[in-house]
């Protein structure tokens, strides 16, 4: 796993590209956003690590208010270009000025956050009622393009800090970082938490494929000469594309 600072290191390398990111990254089941709101006590929306407003935008289009937060100025700047209000700060930093909110939402971001003090702020700007909810998008690439990834990877970043040739599944590596955000909610006194699962699939040609594959953690914090290798190498494997099943969960409590 990455140390501390490596984590830092991937987790700012989003924003060389962001117009990219909004453009490829999927966003959330509309199903999993009705279901925050309307376990919310009310229209206001504080989305940690809002990225490009991904997120932000679907909570917008639901009749909330959101102000988001982002670490990465890049992000914060394009989210803005969308219509999101964004303030630059690592979460576990921020300055709320007294400010609450109704709900707390993470998107495909809470692995960023301290997980005891993430949830601690949270309670922090919470109203009373309020929801925590994190989420994120999980899949497992079809077993031949994952193995041709994991040996191509390996083979252009020897010393990564990541490692993509594993007999565990994503899901089963995700329930961990599940579990982490739970015992985070206990800690801060949260309801028991909840996890809510929403599985969907989307087909992908190979070049919608190599373009979101340019947007991931293990790609944007490589050279430029680094990324185009491995895409070009991966490439053959994706034929003329795949069926990519989705598995959206969220961790959520209320205070």
């Amino acid at each position: 796993m990455p140390t501390p600072d490596q984590q830092r290191a991937v987790a700012e390398s989003f924003g060389i590209d962001p117009a990219r990111y909004d453009r490829n990254r999927p966003s959330y089941p509309n199903d999993l956003i009705t279901r925050i709101v309307a376990g919310s006590p009310g229209p206001t929306v504080l989305d940690v690590g809002c990225g490009t407003g991904i997120a932000s935008r679907q909570f917008q289009a639901a009749g909330c208010t959101v102000l988001g937060v982002e670490p990465d100025a890049r992000m914060a700047d394009f989210a803005r270009s969308t219509g999101v209000e964004a303030e630059v700060s690592t979460f576990e930093a921020w300055d709320a000025r007294k400010r609450r909110f109704d709900a707390v939402v993470s998107g495909t971001a809470w692995h960023w956050v301290d997980p005891v003090a993430g949830t601690a702020k949270a309670v922090e700007v919470l109203r009373p009622g309020g929801r925590l909810a994190t989420f994120w998008h999980v899949f497992d690439l079809p077993k031949p393009i994952a193995t041709a990834f994991a040996e191509i990877y390996r083979r252009v970043v020897p010393d990564a800090p990541f490692d993509f040739n594993t007999t565990k599944s994503m899901i089963e590596l995700y329930e961990a970082q599940f579990e982490r955000a739970a015992d985070g909610m206990r800690q801060a006194g949260l309801t028991e938490p909840e996890i809510w699962r929403y599985p969907w699939e989307r087909h992908y040609t190979r070049d919608e494929w190599l373009e979101l594959l340019s947007t991931h953690g293990g790609m944007t914090p490589l050279t430029a000469d680094q990324r185009a290798e491995i895409l070009t190498d991966i490439a053959p494997a994706l034929g003329d594309g795949f069926t990519l099943p989705y598995l959206t969960a969220a961790v959520t409590a209320t205070t």
